[in-house]
């Protein structure tokens, strides 16, 4: 388990260390949920990305009645996320 010290900002920010980021995935942009806990404050990550993705295609699938190869596409996002330097 990593722990680590970390500062709050003038705003009230923090920044998620990058060893952590990389372990859960965190890119810029991504929502994060902040929950309060009786021993603290939890960050939760939002439903990931691909699942929302493959559950929007299921949906597009349904309303044009054609298949759609999710399979394909998926392999499409992470492919682009690999050449732009995200790791997921």
């Amino acid at each position: 388990m990593v722990e680590a010290t970390v500062r709050i900002g003038a705003k009230g920010q923090i920044v998620i260390p990058k060893l952590l980021r990389d372990e859960f995935g965190m890119l810029p942009g991504r929502k994060i949920i902040v929950k309060e806990m009786s021993d603290g404050i939890l960050l939760k990550q939002t439903e990931d990305p691909l699942a929302i993705f493959a559950s929007a295609a299921s949906a597009m699938r349904k309303k044009l009645k054609k298949p759609i190869n999710v399979h394909a596409l998926e392999e499409q996002y992470e492919e682009r996320a690999r050449s732009s330097g995200i790791n997921l």
